[in-house]
């Protein structure tokens, strides 16, 4: 926001320099973004914070630097306009919708002279970047910037039946505006109309249809208040973004409509000459109620350690506007303040307290922390979670964080998780179609990321390809937090948290510059194991299924107690090639809500073994369908109690194996707590395990 030093100066006569204004508003919240010195004005940039709209104006800021120095407003004066006949008895207007626009006010001028604006008014227009037209237009501009307070003159006569209809639009109905594009509408967007077609944007911007011209003689001055969100909406879809609609979709102040209109007429008859019409049609819907704030000055000091007094409490107060409601018959220690209707921020005792502490000082508030008379405590699962990142960490993983909302391109890429929690555990998302769960903004922070994430993947992927345009080709990524889904039987989405982590390039050993070897599914599932184990929880198995987005053939789901709750594999083709990845990447991705609500596993204690275990291998030649994991589960099955550890030793496919089989070597260990065993007794119990083995699976002993 622009603000005129001069212009400033006139409205509270400031005798702070504007170097000093920058300082002096920045320690009040208004931080100043530069001070340029333009010819004999000033120009202040201000960054105003998007809950503060009346500080859109030099009217608001006005107020700030009054109160800062202890000064007062002086509002404008123009000379009385000469007036003559009823607004109803020239125009109509009729409002469709109300709660989009909950009031509008129309008044018209007869007879003004179009003609370039004076040089003063031409000159402060232009201090703030703002383009002379003619001098109504620019009027119903230096208003907008003096009171905050959006504007607009239709040419009447070229107004259809010369009234004013406040509608929706329809379906395919178009509008050329103001700045020569013709628009298509989209219906239930807010419209200004005539007795035929639309001529403005409400709130927007006007039409090209009804715009003043130089054959203009009575205009229509439409001063009203929009539903913010639906100014807001408008704007975004129609890819908008003008003086108007900033203040509208931040909320106007509905109590200055008349107000702004009235030095708008006074202007105009002044300037342009002209006769107003003696009353202003004004049409009040459904407006905000009236807010009410109970102040007790104790709680200023009890909040932020500031001790102000009480009469100048007060005078900040009353300075930015509020109205003291209660002051005959006040309780002793408060007040009722009565909020402005242009501070749409203020809506509770502690918003009046902050006021308080921006001018008395923020560098005042002392630091100390609040009393308590409990012992800390961690939250539920805290230590979990910090367990599972440090074992991350230990496994050569970086933690990533990245936005909650994504963009459409991953829709019908990703497979989202089983279950969203507990609350969706009855709900398999696999047997609903995913456009169905997939949460929409309607109104994104950034463009065109439209979507909630319905999984951690897309955004780990994202952040993969951002490593690699920088060079960086060994990648391991981790990240936790919620997820996303929409529940057609709810108001609000269900959400519940996920661990998912991606890895690509080369394994890095410590004190190595250059990467060993290749990064491959088992390293993936070896960090998510090694995680685990590093909880109470578990153990996991895994299974060997198909997923949307991995490959075919290395793609398993992770099981817990039985329940699948997620998914780990190798990127597919077709996903790997929409990111341009040219390396292998393994992705995995689980419910950690489920997780989490799982039984913990009791941490058991045993003795060191007293007698020495004996160590068996065999190599089995089975099915390629045939994983370790099915071996393993066969021993536990069959319980044989002095068999107490089963490992992998390696797999082998290749020269003189069958293309349908390979080699899988297992070591055993056999071990008594009573004795030591003879050799004969491990050969027995070692003979009848493998022989129950190679029959279950119908494997061959090499």
């Amino acid at each position: 926001m622009y603000i005129s030093y001069n212009w400033l100066y006139e409205l509270t006569g400031t005798i702070l320099t504007p170097a000093e204004l920058r300082e002096s508003l920045t320690m009040v919240g208004l931080a100043i973004d530069a001070v340029e010195d333009k010819g004999s004005d000033s120009i202040i940039d201000v960054e105003v914070p998007s809950n503060r709209p009346d500080c859109l104006s030099h009217i608001g800021i006005a107020r700030e630097v009054a109160v800062i120095e202890s000064g007062q407003v002086t509002f404008p004066l123009s000379k009385p306009p000469t007036v003559a006949g009823r607004t109803e008895d020239l125009t109509s207007i009729a409002i469709l919708d109300p709660h989009l626009c909950p009031r509008y006010a129309a008044r018209i001028v007869r007879g003004v002279k179009i003609a370039p604006s004076p040089e003063w008014l031409t000159m402060r227009l232009e201090a703030i970047g703002q383009r002379p037209i003619n001098n109504v237009a620019d009027i119903t501009n230096y208003v907008l910037h003096e009171l905050g307070q959006p504007l607009h003159a239709f040419d009447l006569a070229r107004l259809n039946e010369e009234r004013i209809i406040v509608r929706r639009a329809a379906s395919e109905e178009t509008l050329k505006t103001l700045d020569g594009v013709e628009r298509k509408l989209e219906a239930g967007m807010l419209v200004i109309a005539d007795a035929q077609r639309p001529v403005a944007l409400a709130g927007i911007m006007g039409g090209e249809d009804s715009e003043i011209s130089s054959q203009t003689t009575d205009v229509l001055i439409e001063s009203a208040y929009f539903n913010p969100d639906s100014v807001r909406q408008t704007a975004r879809a129609l890819g908008m973004d003008t003086e108007a609609s900033r203040r509208f979709e931040r909320g106007a102040d509905y109590g200055g409509v008349i107000r702004a209109q009235q030095r708008c007429i006074e202007l105009i008859c002044e300037i342009a000459g002209g006769v107003a019409t003696e009353n202003v049609i004004d049409v009040v819907g459904d407006l905000p109620p009236e807010r009410r704030i109970e102040f007790h000055f104790a709680r200023v000091e009890e909040l932020t350690s500031l001790r102000v007094a009480v009469p100048e409490m007060l005078r900040i107060l009353k300075g930015l506007g509020f109205v003291i409601a209660n002051e005959a018959e006040s309780n002793e220690g408060s007040l009722t303040f009565i909020v402005p209707t242009w501070r749409i921020d203020v809506e509770r005792e502690e918003d009046l307290i902050e006021e308080i502490a921006r001018h008395s000082g923020y560098d005042r508030i002392g630091s100390e922390l609040p009393a308590a008379h409990a012992a800390g405590e961690y939250q539920p699962q805290e230590l979990t979670r910090r367990a599972l990142r440090r074992s991350f960490l230990a496994s050569g993983y970086d933690e990533a964080i990245n936005f909650s909302f994504i963009d459409t391109a991953t829709d019908d890429q990703i497979e989202l998780l089983p279950n969203l929690g507990a609350q969706l555990a009855a709900t398999r998302l696999r047997g609903r179609k995913s456009k169905e769960l997939l949460v929409t903004l309607r109104n994104p922070i950034v463009e065109n990321a439209v979507r909630m994430r319905p999984s951690l993947v897309p955004g780990l992927l994202s952040s993969l390809r951002h490593n690699l345009n920088h060079g960086e080709r060994d990648v391991s990524l981790f990240e936790i937090g919620r997820i996303f889904a929409a529940e057609q039987s709810a108001e609000l989405p269900h959400e519940c948290e996920a661990l998912a982590f991606i890895a690509s390039g080369g394994v890095q050993e410590a004190g190595r510059a250059q990467a060993s070897r290749e990064i491959d599914f088992y390293d993936a599932k070896g960090a998510l194991e090694a995680a685990v184990d590093a909880t109470r929880f578990g153990p996991l198995q895994f299974e060997k299924v198909s997923a949307r987005h991995l490959r075919e053939g290395q793609t398993a789901a992770i099981k817990l107690h039985g329940e699948v709750i997620g998914s780990l594999g190798r990127l597919s083709e077709s996903v790997a090639a929409s990111y341009k990845f040219r390396q292998a990447v393994y992705v995995g991705e689980l419910d950690l809500t489920a997780f989490l609500a799982s039984a913990e596993r009791p941490v058991l204690y045993r003795p060191l073994a007293r007698y020495p275990g004996v160590s068996r291998d065999v190599t089995f030649l089975v099915s390629r369908d045939v994983a370790f994991a099915d071996l393993l589960q066969a021993v536990l099955d069959d319980k044989e109690a002095e068999c107490r550890k089963v490992q992998l030793v390696g797999v082998y496919e290749g020269a003189n194996i069958p293309e349908d089989k390979r080699s899988i070597t297992l070591r055993f260990e056999y071990r008594s707590d009573e004795r030591t065993l003879r050799d004969d007794e491990v050969e027995e119990r070692h003979r009848s395990l493998v022989a129950k083995l190679a029959q279950k699976f119908n494997a061959e002993l090499h």
